[in-house]
């Protein structure tokens, strides 16, 4: 038996009312919580492991370009900064800038992205090249809009008073790794108070690689040259006939060791 819905009070609507729920939050319900956004936009993309890289167009200190035309057939690194003249930033271009010969070893171009024009950037680099003692070679987006920052989701929403002048949030200092598909292949997130380790950006392409030509997976703290993993989907006398000795510690967990 149904019964009839009990009588509500007066603060509750008594018949339905349509509620259209909004694709994306408006600028000024994020100016109310302590920030700004870019010119409203579609809502973001889901940058889940495996997605397409969205594209975009901007300008650099290397010229204008289309993101995906720049990548090419190769891989490549999308790196943000909050802003220009920051200190943890500037020692993170450095090191990165000091890198760049390794990255380009293993096929992969670098872009770094910061929240300022091109006029800064390069007064910027000018400033980075005399501290860290190098040469600063790969393009630095300009993003003072944050339209690529708020594409690839690189906004700090814990820390709501990370804005400039204007009330525009800040970007975080993300990293992702995208492959010659245009695929991303690892993401990681660090708060504007933490710089990043470039060994383990190197160490994690690295990784990448080695799976994708070998069909093997990594341990923890795996360096090239070490073992590696055989993954689950391969049978034990398979993986003997694919890769030679097999150090099997589990069923589940057999090591093999590929080369460099």
């Amino acid at each position: 038996m149904i019964r009839p819905a009990s009588r509500l009070s007066s603060n509750v609507l008594t018949h339905p009312t349509r509620i259209r729920i909004p694709r994306y939050a408006s600028p000024s319900s994020l100016l109310r919580r302590g920030f700004a956004t870019p010119t409203p936009q579609p809502e973001q993309p889901r940058l889940r492991l495996g997605s397409l890289a969205p594209n975009f167009k901007a300008s650099t200190t290397q010229g204008d370009i289309d993101f995906h035309q720049w990548i090419g057939d190769k891989w490549a690194i999308l790196f943000s900064h909050p802003a220009d003249f920051t200190p943890v930033c500037t020692t993170e271009l450095g090191a990165f800038a000091k890198l760049k010969p390794e990255f380009d070893k293993r096929n992969v171009k670098l872009i770094g992205l910061s929240a300022n024009d091109l006029t800064s950037h390069d007064k910027w680099i000018k400033d980075i090249d005399d501290i860290a003692q190098t040469s600063l070679s790969f393009p630095i987006i300009a993003d003072p809009k944050r339209n690529v920052a708020w594409l690839y989701d690189m906004v700090d929403a814990q820390d709501m008073t990370n804005v400039d002048q204007k009330g525009i949030a800040f970007t975080i200092r993300s990293v992702l790794v995208i492959d010659p598909s245009k695929k991303i292949r690892l993401t990681m997130m660090y708060p504007a108070s933490c710089g990043r380790n470039t060994s383990e950006v190197l160490r994690v392409v690295d990784s990448l690689q080695t799976g994708d030509r070998k069909g093997v997976t990594t341990p923890i703290d795996w360096r090239v040259g070490e073992d590696v993993i055989v993954p689950p989907t391969v049978g034990t006398e398979e993986a003997r006939g694919k890769f030679g000795d097999v150090r099997e510690v589990r069923p589940y967990l057999r090591f093999v060791n590929v080369g460099k």
